[in-house]
């Protein structure tokens, strides 16, 4: 099944645990220190680079792009990272994130309250993942250089729904 962002919440609860699909459209990359800052925006009132409502975040640092080409390997960072700041931008409005590996419980709590999706990729393929990627902006945090905010267009990347909207989980 491929599916397109923005999704919506029909779309994300009709997604259910071990569900193979293919993604397409835009989504952005942040790894451990664009979380953090936007964790400490929401702490202190300031908006999110990038309105949450519908789009996915992956947890992903890109390689430099090759001449020629709109990115280098992107693949997937173990979610586990994010964890600490996860619960906190799921509660300001981030329904869908793609990553790698299990994620606590508290953030399958806060998946399952707002009704969101937790995606797996799988690693390793970082250079063929790049094939799926369209083109790439940086939209915050440039000074994080490979960490910065990306909004990169994408054409059917594989995942698979690893939590969906009531919790399930294929890690359990």
């Amino acid at each position: 099944m491929d599916i397109h962002t923005p999704l919506t919440t029909e779309t994300i609860a009709k997604l259910k645990a071990g569900d193979s699909i293919t993604l397409s459209g835009n989504v952005y990359t942040a790894r451990d220190a664009a979380h953090a800052r936007m964790h400490e925006a929401i702490c202190k009132g300031i908006a999110p680079p990038f309105d949450y409502d519908g789009n996915v975040v992956f947890y992903a640092g890109p390689c430099p792009a090759p001449p020629g080409k709109s990115i280098g390997s992107v693949g997937p960072t173990t979610a586990g990272r994010m964890d600490v700041y996860s619960s906190n931008l799921i509660n300001a409005g981030l329904k869908v994130m793609i990553g790698k590996g299990a994620r606590s419980p508290e953030v399958v709590e806060a998946i399952k309250n707002q009704g969101g999706l937790y995606f797996v990729a799988v690693g390793g393929v970082a250079a063929l993942l790049a094939k799926c990627v369209l083109s790439s902006e940086v939209v915050a945090y440039e000074d994080l250089g490979t960490e910065a905010i990306r909004r990169l267009r994408i054409a059917k990347i594989p995942l698979i729904v690893a939590i969906d909207s009531s919790g399930k989980s294929i890690f359990e």
